[in-house]
């Protein structure tokens, strides 16, 4: 990690000839020339969404440099537009600009936007480069990084997707100004969820600095991005396709992506999902013989401090849970893999879960309307 005068830092995600910088800082967006160095020719499409486009689409078009072809996309907002017919526009946007192989997408927005984005990416003629501008804290600390990339399904979420690699990414913390309190809280779930499944240091800092993040102090909200983003590069560069370690960073998740699903995307925020979900696994690891009362209640503790749900919805029945989660991408020959926890800052993949004891800890979590 590199800092300059001006408090920006820099890190990287060590992928080989892949590699690639994550820019972290305030101001970053508007910058003249900011975004040059990762443009691979001299045709640039912005993709970005109907509450974003008002925000920070003529600071990102300030970041290109003089001469480039700029085009723009704005999409719909919202979980629901994650789908194949949203990147379709994108595509058909490229195609009528005329767009070539040496032509760079840039993803301004959170993670429903970059996730498309770079799925349009990785599929037009066959693979072009794009750039990650993330404006959410969620999308700053997760999605943005590891080059994880698709669209949501009926039936689950991100079941369509491909691995493709941003060549940068941006992220501006003075974007966070603009963030709903409800979008904050949301990503401060996957915020936690590293201090959850790798370091505990950096979890009990988290719970000193809580209400600190939740008021968008400057130093303590660069730390968090910045620790979340280490923490991230260090695992993609380990497990880029999610092989092995990478399925950690879905500590919840399972359990999340079920609610999702089943209320219909949008309806819970993907943070909040997962917040729920982490408590359901710290739960499930404590029936297991894994966690102490005491750790349980610090999770619960902290998910509560950052604004998340302590319950999962009330109209979801215990095969609702299990039908959404038997389609979850970490699953192999009908297995349920579940990312539990051994102790706090130290988690697994655990596949050998009995089904009476998983289908009680969803029969008597709480719920909420």
């Amino acid at each position: 990690m590199s800092e300059t005068s001006s408090g920006s830092r820099t890190l990287e995600v060590s992928l080989g000839s892949r590699s690639y910088p994550i820019h972290i800082g305030p101001g970053l967006l508007g910058q003249p020339d900011a975004l040059a160095p990762w443009l691979a020719g001299r045709q640039v499409m912005i993709v970005t969404n109907e509450v974003v486009a008002p925000l920070y689409l003529e600071r990102c078009r300030a970041s290109l440099p003089e001469g480039v072809e700029v085009r723009e996309l704005v999409l719909p907002d919202g979980e629901a537009t994650k789908t194949l017919a949203s990147v379709e526009r994108i595509w058909d946007a490229l195609l009528e600009a005329g767009f070539n192989r040496r032509c760079t997408l840039v993803a301004l927005g959170g993670g429903v936007i970059g996730d498309m984005v770079g799925f349009a990416a990785a599929c037009y003629q066959r693979g072009v480069a794009f750039i990650q501008v993330p404006t959410t804290l969620l999308s700053q600390v997760d999605s943005s990084v590891g080059g994880k990339t698709g669209v949501n399904h009926p039936l689950g979420k991100n079941m369509i997707g491909a691995f493709w690699q941003p060549r940068a990414v941006l992220i501006d913390t003075e974007t966070l100004a603009s963030l709903p309190p409800r979008e904050l809280s949301a990503g401060l779930a996957e915020v936690i969820k590293y201090g959850l499944i790798r370091d505990v240091d950096f979890l009990a800092w988290l719970e000193r600095e809580m209400a600190a993040l939740r008021d968008l102090a400057p130093e303590a909200m660069a730390r968090a991005i910045e620790r979340s983003c280490a923490i991230k590069a260090e695992i993609v560069a380990e497990d880029e396709t999610e092989q092995g370690v990478r399925a950690l960073l879905n500590l919840g998740h399972t359990f999340g992506h079920a609610i999702e699903a089943h209320q219909g995307y949008g309806v819970w925020l993907h943070g909040e999902a997962v917040g729920a979900g982490m408590l359901m696994a710290a739960e499930l690891s404590a029936r297991l013989g894994w966690l102490g009362a005491a750790e349980v209640a610090r999770a619960r503790a902290i998910i509560e401090a950052a604004g998340l749900p302590l319950a999962a919805p009330a109209d979801m029945s215990v095969e609702d849970f299990l039908a959404r989660m038997r389609l979850d991408k970490k699953n192999i020959d009908s297995r349920l893999r579940l990312v539990l926890l051994r102790s706090l800052g130290d988690a697994c993949v655990h596949d050998e879960t009995p089904l009476e004891l998983l289908e009680t800890l969803i029969e008597t979590f709480p719920r909420v309307d």
